[in-house]
């Protein structure tokens, strides 16, 4: 699931200049699914729009306003999408500069039908860290300019880790959360992740030159497009071993998981598991596999219709 570690270690809370009118500030929350921790970015050198002010941290809202220099104010506070790492500081450092949030809409929009069957089935989150409280005061929509004092951010509806992830285009960069990141491939958890969106949303990227990604997690994507093709192929690779295992007979998600995933911590299994069976969700969308009775996360699957 993850690449080979990289250099990226900056201090967290210390806001660091990316390029002109751009600065990052790591928030203090690193873990396996985070790596060193959320990266807010700050746009612009006097309006600033703070994209994805993190976790529910003090130290990272004092952080965010600290780095707020004179003749500087937040004036737009926008998320990605409705994770608990991204999230829930955007309603208190609004509280505190009266700037809007912005947002695609809470942690259900732009659900596939597919994942609203599941979720109405009872399939729940696998432990990524669902933002339920998420509420924007504007949403945003594919295409939107969301214009600021001398910058703007082009919205790029990319779902797939969850459906109301965004990206969004500035200057020939594209700051793309956690949809392509350097350090790891996104996970994909239904009933929120949605592997066919998440293809689609890889090929939606790769077909613009992008100069570099900003993602959510770790160091800038200096090479945007030998990234997505690596992102595209990889998927494309555990499709081919889920097909080839289920050669053997039917399994489940977590069988498979367990042959396929061999290398990796134990702790990441679940996460794993779910990766799995958003491929055999879109397997099965693809008439490749069927599951052997109604959809659902322990249902074993056989190849073919």
């Amino acid at each position: 699931m993850t690449q080979p570690p990289d250099d990226f270690n900056p201090m967290p809370g210390k806001p660091e200049t990316l390029e002109s009118g751009l600065r990052r500030i790591l928030a203090p929350n690193p873990s396996p699914m985070t790596y060193r921790g959320t990266n807010t970015y700050l746009i612009g050198s006097h309006g600033l729009a703070v994209l994805d002010p993190g976790p529910r941290e003090p130290a990272h809202l004092d952080a965010i306003l600290a780095a707020v220099e004179p003749g500087q104010a937040i004036t737009h506070i926008i998320v990605s999408h409705a994770h608990l790492d991204h999230s829930p500081l955007a309603s208190e450092l609004s509280e505190c500069t009266g700037a809007p949030v912005l947002a695609y809409g809470t942690a259900h929009a732009g659900r596939s039908k597919v994942m609203e069957q599941l979720a109405a089935d009872g399939l729940t989150g696998g432990g990524e860290g669902i933002d339920t409280q998420f509420k924007p005061d504007h949403e945003v929509s594919d295409g939107q300019i969301i214009a600021g004092d001398g910058w703007s951010l082009e919205v790029i509806h990319t779902p797939g880790h969850i459906g109301n992830h965004i990206a969004l285009g500035w200057n020939g960069s594209c700051f793309t959360a956690d949809h392509v990141m350097g350090w790891a491939s996104s996970l994909v958890s239904p009933p929120d992740g949605d592997l066919t969106d998440f293809m689609t949303s890889c090929e939606r990227l790769a077909e613009r030159s992008w100069r570099v990604f900003y993602p959510g997690h770790g160091a800038p994507v200096t090479e945007p497009s030998d990234r997505l093709g690596w992102l595209i192929s990889h998927r494309q690779g555990r499709e081919a071993s889920i097909l080839k295992a289920l050669q053997s007979g039917p399994a489940d998600a977590c069988d498979l998981a367990r042959q396929i995933y061999t290398d990796i911590p134990a702790a990441l299994l679940p996460a794993a598991e779910r990766n799995v069976f958003a491929h055999l969700v879109d397997l099965a969308g693809k008439s490749l596999v069927s599951p052997q009775g109604k959809l659902s996360s322990h249902i074993r699957f056989v190849l073919g219709v």
